[in-house]
């Protein structure tokens, strides 16, 4: 997801990343009963397993309502207890059926305990379909404090679109609300208004008539996390190509506003262009039975899976400014980039837990630089990435709270992606380190992961002890700091602002001979050739220095 931004009073264009009041990098301190019930995987969810969603949603822009069903099927993995379902007021279940029984429901908050009547057979297969409606909450700041979107586009058309990553899924659909178990497909329908369509994930199966409206029939054939599924609903024109990629022909579909339609043609090059880089970086695209979308949308933009949502106005950087100061931002849409390579991570390799949502925004952080390697080189890449450090507040750790829905630091974008850069160097070999990357996709392909996965991963594949380092990167504030001394022929260096067992190595110049320095806590010495010397560190380091 794109991270907060601001455009200041007093210089048009020109942002800088903040820690909001309310939104998705929102700190908290305080958990309640709620935080629990959706953050943490209850007796109520663990027993069962999804395996299908049947979404079908009416949407009146009118009266901004929706209504409609979702038919949940599951396997049972446990012995069975209550139920839980999510659905955030002011929406109301208006009724849940199993098996032509209609079934009793215990509200709590934006959990909903079912109490089924039948048996529940470990192995088998079941299914409850819950019945929903009401005014969702609105966005108001799409798509950080999200929710429905209710707009207009410029000829008075009704243009509407949803998200809600961090707010929950359940904000406008009953779902099984944690990112611990993706569905295995889903069938998304939706009832749009008279002479508008909607676009959602996956492929359009089908077209309904309903009097002067139409239903889309959308079906997503791969695992998708709730927060990825997603209506957008306008006056659409369409556009297409196939890219010949890594397993075969692609499907690269379009959707704009009809008067937007020659601009995207001209502007959504930036979209094959995206995917030959990244499918070089980080293996396969990872949905080429669902295709990919790029689909214009009310607000900035959106990584829903296979229908990937875009509001940058058609302009290069963000919003047309260059996030790094470099002037390397401006060669790329920052949306087509960014949100693209949520697919490898945020879609492919899912967090199980919120506090872990670093794995989607620091890897799709680094992937923007990525990009320029594969276009421009490693120079305008390390420019860029560094350049972005500006944007780091340090302000509390990367990892937030586990089980109670608490994401960390807002660093967790280009914090996560100077972590990344430093960590290249640490492996010192480009062919390796992309083989990583894409072994990452392989061996965590469609999976929700841990931290932990993914920190163990990357210790086996570089083949260095990374504890230490992911522990003073994602759990601290500090960044560590080579503190060195010269007195004539003597260099002497150490870390501080350091965890336990921090010994990163580091590359230097010293007289302009590069070499490896290979700090700790204590003090080290080494003697130089002469007494007049200079060391200066590898910027591509993401470290500190404080000369004595």
């Amino acid at each position: 997801m794109i991270m907060k931004l601001y455009v200041t009073a007093t210089i048009l264009l020109l942002f800088c990343l903040t820690i909001s009041a309310q939104g998705l990098l929102t700190e908290k301190q305080i958990f309640t009963h709620q935080d629990t019930l959706r953050g943490s995987i209850t007796p109520e969810r663990a027993w069962w397993d999804l395996t299908y969603y049947h979404l079908n949603v009416k949407v009146e822009p009118d009266t901004k309502f929706i209504s409609g069903s979702n038919t949940i099927q599951y396997k049972v993995v446990d012995t069975q207890k209550d139920l839980q379902i999510d659905l955030q007021p002011p929406l109301k279940i208006t009724k849940v059926t199993q098996n032509g029984e209609e079934l009793n429901v215990v509200d709590d908050g934006n959990a909903h305990f079912i109490k089924l009547k039948n048996n529940q057979p470990i192995g088998s297969i079941q299914t409850i379909e819950v019945s929903y409606e009401g005014h969702p909450k609105e966005a108001v700041r799409a798509p950080w404090d999200g929710g429905f979107s209710w707009a207009k586009d410029d000829k008075g058309n009704d243009f509407v679109a949803t998200s809600c990553q961090g707010l929950g899924a359940s904000v406008w659909w009953p779902c099984k609300d944690h990112m611990y178990d993706e569905v295995d497909s889903m069938l998304i329908s939706v009832n749009a208004p008279k002479g508008l369509m909607d676009v959602s994930n996956g492929r359009l199966r089908s077209i309904e008539q309903f009097g002067d409206t139409k239903t889309y029939n959308w079906f997503v054939k791969n695992p998708i996390n709730n927060y990825g599924v997603n209506v957008n609903i306008g006056d659409y024109a369409h556009f297409s190509e196939v890219y010949d990629g890594e397993r075969g022909h692609l499907d690269m579909d379009y959707y704009v506003l009809k008067d937007h339609l020659d601009k995207a043609k001209e502007h959504f090059k930036d979209a094959p262009k995206m995917m030959k880089a990244f499918e070089y970086w980080f293996g396969p695209y990872p949905f080429y039975e669902d295709g990919y979308k790029l689909v214009e949308v009310p607000y900035l933009g959106m990584e829903h899976q296979s229908s990937v949502t875009y509001g940058n106005h058609f302009m290069n950087g963000y919003l047309g400014s260059d996030l790094s100061g470099t002037g390397w931002g401006l060669k790329f849409d920052f949306i087509i980039i960014h949100e693209s390579g949520h697919e490898w991570f945020a879609n492919n390799i899912t967090y199980k837990d919120i506090a872990d949502m670093w794995i989607h925004e620091g890897f799709t952080a680094y992937s923007e630089n990525l990009f320029l390697d594969y276009y421009y080189g490693k120079e305008a890449s390390a420019d860029y990435v560094i350049g972005t450090r500006k944007n780091i507040q340090n302000d509390r750790p990367i990892i937030g709270h586990y089980d109670v829905n608490n994401e960390g630091s807002g660093d967790m974008y280009y914090k996560g992606a100077n972590m990344l850069h430093t960590l290249r160097q640490l492996v010192d070999d480009d062919d390796k380190w992309r083989q990583i990357l894409r072994g990452l996709n392989k061996t965590f392909y469609h999976q929700t992961v841990t931290t932990k996965q993914i920190e163990d991963y990357l210790s086996q594949e570089t083949g260095i002890d990374l504890t230490a380092f992911f522990n003073e990167y994602l759990r601290t504030t500090d960044i560590p700091t080579l503190e060195y001394l010269l007195d004539k022929n003597e260099l002497k260096y150490h870390w501080t602002h350091i965890v336990d067992n921090f010994d990163m190595p580091v590359q230097v110049w010293i007289n302009d001979k590069e070499q490896w320095l290979f700090p700790k806590a204590d003090w080290q010495t080494i003697i130089l050739d002469s007494n007049n010397n200079v060391l200066k560190v590898d910027r591509d380091f993401y470290v500190n220095v404080n000369k004595l």
